[in-house]
């Protein structure tokens, strides 16, 4: 076991470091068995925060992040969070962020609070409901990606035409009308 755990952080640190000597933009820590994000890897790159726009969690085994992890890194995927930190209303710049296939099962409305914010990625969560009135008063927003989400279908009815939706059928057998 103890070998296992030394081969998963020596795989985070080879992927830190190629980071940081190559100057990508680019965090790639999917498949890295994380259970947290290890504190570490912020003084590492303390010197290059700035230049890295998307950081890949893809399946690991996060259930949640800390607010020092979104006021530094802002693009994720592929984990089982359910929830954000309040801090994320401070993202104030934020134009993308990317929460595909994780466990949200209520849209993180903190996301509505965003001026900046262009595109929202929620494909394949668990969200059933969506603050519809809010995301029509974003002044930037763009595009929503709710596809192979089990979302009503009031909100299938009413939301405006940014959002994008599974194309799962409804349960009378016919397809959402558009919205």
């Amino acid at each position: 076991m103890l070998r296992k755990m030394g081969e998963a952080v020596a795989r985070v640190a080879r992927k830190v470091n190629e980071t940081v000597e190559s100057g990508s933009d680019t965090l790639d820590l999917a498949e890295c068995k994380l259970v947290s994000f290890p504190i570490g890897i912020y003084k590492v790159l303390r010197n290059v925060t700035d230049q890295i726009h998307l950081i890949t969690l893809a399946n690991n085994e996060l259930k949640s992040l800390t607010s020092k992890f979104m006021t530094t890194f802002c693009q994720l995927r592929g984990n089982f969070l359910h929830r954000l930190p309040n801090e994320v209303s401070t993202l104030q710049h934020l134009k993308a962020i990317d929460l595909s296939r994780n466990q949200f099962h209520d849209f993180p409305e903190q996301l509505t609070t965003l001026p900046a914010l262009e595109n929202i990625n929620l494909e394949e969560n668990e969200i059933v409901d969506v603050p519809v009135e809010k995301l029509a008063a974003m002044p930037a927003l763009h595009l929503i990606n709710l596809r192979f989400n089990p979302l009503n279908a009031e909100v299938r009815v009413i939301a405006p035409p940014l959002i994008k939706f599974d194309m799962l059928m409804s349960p009378e057998g016919a397809r959402p009308p558009p919205p």
